[in-house]
C-alpha cells in the first residue's frame, strides 16, 4: 500500500516513529539504487553512533568488591601479601544511551573506496548540541574529500544544514558533486509537493544513477503496517491550521 500523501507523509515526523521510518526509507532507497550501480559499485547500509550521558537519577551501581584470591591449597592469601585488594572508595559512572542512525554508502566494488555518501537527516543531526557538531564535522570532511554527498532532509523541525542561498522550503535535497564544489544542486520541497527524482553521482565518466524518492517512500510505507498506528498522533512540529486541514483528508478512514 502506498503512502496516501502526494509527497512526504508528515506523520512520520513524530519522534516515536521517525527512527523506524528512517531505517525503512534508506532500505527502500538501497533496493532502488543497488541494481542500477551493480556490478561496479556496491551500496552499503552503515551507522552513525551517538553516545549520550543520561541524567544522574536513577543511577545504577557498578557492583561491590567481593574479590578474594585463593591459594591452590585452598587458603586465602592475606591482604598483606597481596597489597591492597579492595578499593578504598567507590565511584559512579554516568549511564549512557547509544543511538544508532543509519546512512548509505556507495563504494567501488574493487577497492572499496567511498564514492558517494547518502544521508537522511535525523533529529540528532538537526538539533543543536554535540550530535549535530559531530555530524557537521563529518560533513565538512566529506566536502573536502573526493566523495560525493547526497543529503536528504525530510524533517520540518530544527535547524537546516548550513547552505548559502538556501530557498525557503519545508523539506530539501542537496547533491554535492565532488567535481563541482563549492556549488551544489538543491531541491526545495514544500509539504504538498511530490518528492523528486534525484541523481546519485558516481565516478566520472559513469553517468549518475537516478532514484525516485517518492517511490522509495511508498516502498517504505508498504509493509510495516504504518497505517494502523502513525495516525493516532500528530505531526511534529504541528502543522499550520490550513496545512493540518489539508493533511487530514489523506488520513485513512478508521486510523
Amino acid at each position: 500500500m502506498p503512502s496516501p500523501f502526494p509527497g512526504m507523509n508528515p506523520y512520520f515526523e513524530q519522534a516515536a516513529y521517525w527512527l523506524d521510518f528512517h531505517s525503512e526509507f534508506l532500505s527502500a532507497l538501497r533496493r532502488l539504487l543497488a541494481p542500477q550501480v551493480a556490478p561496479k559499485y556496491i551500496v552499503q547500509l552503515e551507522e552513525h553512533i551517538y553516545i549520550h550521558d543520561l541524567p544522574p537519577e536513577p543511577r545504577q551501581r557498578l557492583g561491590t568488591t567481593d574479590l578474594s584470591l585463593v591459594q591452590p591449597g585452598g587458603g586465602a592469601l592475606t591482604q598483606a601479601a597481596l597489597g591492597l585488594v579492595e578499593a578504598p572508595a567507590e565511584v559512579w559512572l554516568p549511564e549512557q544511551d547509544v543511538e544508532k542512525v543509519p546512512f548509505l554508502e556507495v563504494r567501488d566494488r574493487q577497492g572499496r573506496e567511498l564514492v558517494t555518501a547518502i544521508e537522511l537527516l535525523s533529529p540528532s543531526n538537526k538539533r543543536s548540541g554535540e550530535d549535530r557538531e559531530q555530524y557537521l564535522a563529518k560533513r565538512r570532511e566529506l566536502l573536502r574529500s573526493p566523495a560525493h554527498l547526497v543529503e536528504i532532509d525530510l524533517l520540518r523541525g530544527w535547524t537546516p544544514m548550513p547552505q548559502e542561498g538556501r530557498p525557503e522550503c519545508d523539506y530539501s535535497v542537496m547533491v554535492s558533486r565532488a567535481e563541482k564544489r563549492r556549488a551544489a544542486d538543491f531541491w526545495p520541497i514544500r509539504l504538498r509537493d511530490r518528492l523528486p527524482v534525484i541523481p546519485i553521482p558516481l565516478r566520472l565518466p559513469d553517468a549518475a544513477a537516478r532514484v525516485d524518492l517518492q517511490e522509495a517512500l511508498h516502498h517504505a510505507y508498504d509493509g510495516p503496517g504504518y497505517e494502523y498506528f502513525i495516525y493516532r498522533g500528530e505531526p511534529e512540529p504541528s502543522l499550520p491550521p490550513n496545512d493540518a486541514a489539508w493533511a487530514r483528508q489523506f488520513v485513512p478512514a478508521g486510523a
